[in-house]
């Protein structure tokens, strides 16, 4: 019960932190409306970067602005390729909470690795089929009225006619934030992460505060409170206990360390799934010391949290080309790694 009890507290401090950050993306996401499209020119490069860095953008806003550009052509299809190897998805928060050191270095292979990808992909592939085939010019993804969320007049306004979202959310952040000043979930000591989760609470707070009713209940609470908090929470909580049933009580670590090859390949696999947690098996693994680096570097290519959705929606075989190419550039990378040995 015990053991139970503390893989809850990892899950709930996971899950906050996720939460806290993914406010702070969202109100960031709309403040800067149209941003995007101003710094695309017509270089290809430009494209690129651009790509790379909305998919290392954590959640999965970087990755829907990416398909929407690519659907308006307003970006090549392989931009689209970089930004789906650059994106880790919720995954990103996950693995900057539980690794942070190698979560950054992971965060900047595969943004690399994507920039030389779109490239290549743009190279052997002619960009007209692409565009004729797959961008139709009508994936309208977070297309949102300008939002005054920082009121000058008086910050706080919104907090005498507040609505119960509004309430629950100021709870939720105020609980999650005692709990990792005094210890009881979260890092125990005071180390710089301890310190930043704190800091993005309190940043938190003063959004959900500020905000006005229909950005909060839009974005913040029909969004993210009920569409992503609950799946995360429960994919984290699910793959913690099953990990740690599996390495306690299953002797997987030799079979394990006896067929990589064989790992790889599942993570391959798994990352075609367009969904944010399948992809935590991976991470927890490799935060256990179980599978090396390599293998959650190829998963973490392949995978795109569910960033493909919208594509899935609009054309099979246009998410189907991505996980492609994506699969071939996280296995060489995968295989190189392991021959390697890193």
């Amino acid at each position: 019960m015990k053991i139970i009890f503390e893989v809850f507290k990892h899950a709930l401090m996971i899950t906050g932190f996720v939460f806290v950050m993914m406010l702070i993306i969202e109100y960031i996401n709309v403040q800067t409306k149209g941003m995007w499209q101003n710094v695309l020119s017509e270089s290809k490069w430009k494209q690129y970067f651009l790509a790379a860095f909305l998919g290392s953008i954590p959640g999965c806003l970087g990755a829907f602005t990416a398909v929407t550009l690519f659907s308006h052509r307003i970006i090549s299809f392989g931009a689209v390729v970089t930004a789906m190897i650059a994106t880790s998805g919720d995954e990103a928060f996950i693995m900057l909470a539980m690794f942070p050191q190698k979560a950054i270095l992971l965060m900047a292979l595969i943004f690399v690795i994507g920039i030389i990808a779109g490239f290549i992909t743009d190279k052997v592939v002619p960009s007209k089929y692409f565009e004729t085939k797959f961008a139709h010019n009508k994936l309208p993804i977070h297309e949102e009225e300008k939002c005054d969320c920082f009121p000058r007049g008086n910050l706080f306004s919104n907090i005498k006619k507040t609505s119960i979202p509004r309430i629950l959310m100021i709870v939720i952040v105020i609980m999650f934030l005692l709990g990792i000043f005094f210890g009881e979930i979260g890092p125990e000591n005071w180390t710089w992460v301890r310190v930043t989760i704190i800091i993005t609470s309190l940043i938190a707070i003063f959004i959900v505060i500020t905000v006005p009713e229909h950005f909060l209940e839009e974005h913040l609470w029909s969004h993210i409170v009920k569409v992503h908090i609950p799946k995360i929470f429960l994919w984290t909580l699910g793959t913690l206990l099953a990990v740690h049933i599996l390495l306690e009580f299953i002797n997987i670590n030799s079979w394990i360390a006896s067929n990589m090859f064989i790992i790889l390949a599942i993570a391959l696999i798994v990352g075609i799934i367009p969904e944010s947690g399948p992809h935590l098996v991976f991470v927890t693994l490799f935060a256990s010391g179980t599978i090396p680096f390599s293998i959650l570097l190829a998963s973490s290519i392949v995978q795109d949290g569910h960033g493909m959705l919208p594509m899935l929606a609009e054309s099979k075989k246009g998410f189907f080309s991505v996980k492609g190419i994506n699969i071939i550039v996280g296995a060489i990378v995968g295989i190189i790694g392991l021959l390697l040995g890193f």
